[in-house]
């Protein structure tokens, strides 16, 4: 099972009307890593996610949310807190801006001792991402779980840096080597390189990642495609599928969801007993790349986080 942590929220679309008198909002479960958890669980995985969830209208709405889509919440702790709310404004490319409201909010707000003490046994990957892992109790509190559970699960983590939540790219840098040690798999967007180790280190981000023990990681460039490097020194590039943007979205995280979801199913991820998983296999990276860009590219093409089912990218293969 995959057990997904740290950010829940609702993405607020903007509508387009150029009125400057008012503002029409339409909403969307969001999250980094909540994307995944669903993501997974529509690629045919046993998935379920840790956070802290609101009780308020948009924390209900998004439980049945999350409930509709299998991913289970048992581990979640209850809050009357608000739930963080993100703003999103469609750019002329198909990007998406975003302002983020979290002060004091449910999934900004997680303790040490909201971390369970053990985790279910079937639990065999974690995944981390995105500002729940910077901001001061929630990326403390992530930490700690990743370290807790790094010699009996395997860690994947997506650093997707918010500055716009937090501005201090020190402290992004900081949970990228904290993750980072722990991790299996590390993946990463082109723009995230960019801040944390300047412009076009892709190469030398990866290598990074290799160093501190991830046994694959990844670049992911938007319409350039992605590129990828493994632990035996394995390396892979791929462009981007040709599509019509409808929004980039939960683009990311498909990718996240569809590489686990390979490395799963192709049996690459072996546990342990004495320390963290390793790669097993000769991992195919051009394959591992072609199926994540494909769905990438099918939620691309809808509105929001809309990840694909196993059946969608299937047909998009064929």
């Amino acid at each position: 099972m995959f057990l997904s942590c740290g950010d829940a929220l609702f993405d607020l679309f903007v509508d387009s009307d150029p009125d400057q008198n008012h503002i029409a909002l339409s909403g969307a479960v969001g999250g980094s890593p909540l994307n995944v958890a669903i993501g997974l669980s529509r690629l045919g995985h046993e998935s379920a996610y840790f956070t802290k969830l609101s009780t308020d209208p948009f924390g209900r709405r998004m439980s049945r949310h999350i409930a509709s889509n299998n991913v289970g919440t048992s581990l979640c702790v209850q809050t009357d807190q608000n739930t963080t709310l993100a703003i999103v404004e469609k750019q002329i490319d198909g990007s998406a801006k975003y302002v983020f409201y979290t002060d004091n909010t449910a999934d900004a707000t997680l303790q040490l001792n909201d971390v369970p003490s053990t985790l279910p046994s079937d639990i065999k990957i974690l995944h981390f991402a995105s500002y729940s892992t910077v901001l001061a109790d929630t990326g403390a509190t992530l930490q700690k779980l990743a370290s807790q559970e790094a010699e009996r699960c395997a860690i994947s983590y997506d650093p997707n840096l918010r500055l716009m939540v937090e501005p201090d790219i020190a402290l992004w840098q900081h949970a990228f080597e904290a993750f980072g040690q722990h991790a299996f798999i590390i993946k990463a967007s082109d723009e995230d390189v960019d801040a944390l180790m300047g412009p076009g280190q892709y190469d030398a981000f990866l290598k990074r990642c290799i160093a501190l023990g991830a046994q694959v990681a990844f670049v992911t460039r938007g319409p350039d495609g992605a590129m990828a490097l493994d632990a035996h020194g394995n390396q892979a590039a791929l462009p981007g599928v040709a599509i019509t943007v409808e929004d980039t979205v939960g683009a990311g995280d498909t990718f996240q969801a569809a590489v686990l979801h390979w490395l799963v199913t192709h049996q690459h991820i072996e546990m342990s007993h004495e320390s963290k998983a390793r790669l097993g296999g000769q991992l195919d990276l051009n394959g591992c790349l072609h199926f994540a860009l494909t769905a990438a590219s099918i939620t691309c093409t809808r509105r929001g986080a809309d990840l694909p089912s196993l059946q969608d990218i299937q047909s998009q293969l064929a």
